[in-house]
């Protein structure tokens, strides 16, 4: 597993906290930045650049992060192939994966603290997705990003 990270300026600590923390544990990952407390960045390009990544197959997964989570998520969510979650507590980041088959955790470092998001990084890493009847599901939102669903 390999796992695209990204943030805009409101969340750099996070996200440096949340590289430290998939070095620790063994994770491989790919920092697409921002790479500086002082660097600007807007939201978009953060969901775009990781994004990307989990588009060409090159990362597995992705993490990306903002002020609040959600300006992230809505843009994460607008490319093909996304399926981005915003998550603030556990039971949301397990069931993401597992029901849903979500492919970018996004969080707000505004809104939540560093512990709880290390845990939601960890369970959103490890939970596989569950298939079955949630296959059916997840099939249906490709469809509708399709424009095929009726």
């Amino acid at each position: 597993m390999k796992v695209a990270i990204a943030c805009d300026h409101a969340a750099f600590r996070l996200k440096e906290a949340i590289r430290l923390h998939l070095e620790e544990k063994g994770v491989a990952y790919h920092d697409f930045g921002i790479y500086d407390a002082g660097e600007k960045r807007d939201y978009p390009y953060a969901s775009l650049y990781a994004c990307r990544a989990v588009q060409s197959g090159d990362c597995s997964l992705g993490i990306v992060l903002c002020g609040t989570g959600v300006g992230v998520s809505m843009a994460a969510n607008k490319m093909a192939g996304i399926r981005a979650a915003c998550c603030g507590d556990f039971f949301s980041a397990k069931y993401t994966r597992a029901h849903n088959d979500a492919n970018v955790l996004c969080m707000g470092e505004r809104v939540i603290g560093e512990g709880l998001a290390l845990e939601l990084v960890d369970v959103f890493l490890s939970t596989p997705f569950e298939g079955g009847r949630h296959a059916r599901r997840v099939a249906q939102i490709e469809a509708l990003e399709r424009g095929e669903l009726e």
